[in-house]
């Protein structure tokens, strides 16, 4: 009898440890179901290598392209077409039903600059690049429109002086074309796919100064009929800033406009740069003890913020996969999972929210 109990307590303990391992998420993406989608950024070797294809899997529902669908590298030249890497991501959620936001069709860098110039290389006319652009925009729109449900129509057209008195970059776009590429760039995208969520996308959008240019661009374009239905916070930060306040404020602000937000770019320094600038320091920090922490706060206030704002933020993404692939390098430490495609402490912080103390 005694044997038959013992048999029954480790049965029952077995059976409430399945139930309790039932419960808990299996990725970020279970974890955060009620409230927002969960992305990432790739490359064409996430979706390749077998370890990692089943990181992607089991955590994220929401995928972009990190580089192979922006203008410059699809698009290289007038009649020349390079779809082959971005298929592969393409397809890659096809197969697996993630779905995939389009990045990006109009950006200052990486763009297509041909569009700019004809075969002797003079400057045409802004009428010729929109010709161009029309063409550029709407064949990748259409080519992909079964797959991605929101675009990153232009990104990054704000200035970033807080004391220009133009608020605009002053891209070769701009100088060609002034805000109206804007308006004409989502012109495009919507008449391809009318179903798809059309995105303006920045960094530092947390800023009270260039926050105010966001959104008096999108609401000046919007009041014109321009169809600019979402904004994208990149969320380049680092383990200092922004601060909880600041993150709220914009995404209150942003969500005046608009019904969609998403966070499309996420990752965190542990140093004191911030924003999507192409020059920064690769050089990182010892990760102490102390370094650590700092980083595992801050990702937990990013996603305590997020999470208040389920009602207008739809996905968050993640810009790459581990800190391997990091555009930033591996010794800024930015991501949650590490140089092996290992998950950090701050991972399981983000995921097992419901656990911790907040």
């Amino acid at each position: 009898m005694k044997k038959l109990l013992q048999i029954t307590l480790v049965a029952l303990v077995a059976a409430m440890t399945l139930t309790s391992c039932a419960k808990e998420p299996a990725g970020l993406k279970d974890a955060y179901k009620k409230y927002f989608m969960i992305g990432v950024a790739v490359n064409p070797r996430n979706v390749s290598v077998p370890e990692q294809m089943e990181l992607v899997k089991a955590n994220f529902n929401s995928m972009t392209c990190e580089n192979v669908m922006k203008p410059g590298e699809i698009h290289p030249a007038e009649g020349v077409w390079k779809f082959e890497e971005a298929d592969k991501v393409a397809d890659f959620c096809r197969e697996n039903g993630i779905k995939l936001r389009g990045h990006c069709l109009v950006w200052h860098s990486q763009f297509a600059n041909w569009m700019f110039y004809d075969s002797e290389q003079n400057p045409v006319s802004k009428e010729v690049f929109y010709e161009r652009l029309k063409e550029h925009i709407t064949t990748v729109v259409n080519r992909y429109k079964d797959v991605i449900y929101a675009w990153d129509v232009v990104n990054e057209a704000m200035s970033d002086d807080p004391d220009a008195e133009d608020p605009y970059r002053p891209s070769r776009l701009y100088q060609l074309c002034g805000d109206e590429f804007i308006a004409k760039a989502f012109q495009f995208a919507h008449e391809a796919d009318p179903n798809a969520i059309l995105f303006y996308n920045d960094y530092n959008e947390c800023d009270p100064a260039k926050s105010d240019k966001i959104y008096n661009m999108v609401k000046k374009m919007q009041d014109a009929g321009v169809p600019i239905t979402g904004i994208g916070m990149q969320g380049h930060y680092n383990a200092y800033e922004p601060s909880e306040d600041q993150i709220n404020a914009a995404i209150e602000k942003y969500s005046k406009i608009v019904s969609h937000i998403h966070v499309t770019e996420l990752d965190v320094r542990v140093n004191r740069e911030m924003g999507g600038r192409l020059r920064f320091s690769t050089e990182g920090e010892e990760i102490s003890p102390e370094v650590e922490q700092r980083f595992n706060d801050q990702y937990a206030m990013i996603f305590r913020a997020f999470r208040n704002h389920k009602d207008v933020i739809d996905c968050v993404t993640f810009w790459n996969l581990a800190d391997a692939d990091s555009w930033l390098g591996a010794r800024n430490y930015p991501l949650l999972f590490d140089k092996d495609f290992q998950p950090k402490a701050a991972y399981s912080i983000v995921k097992d929210f419901k656990k911790n103390k907040e």
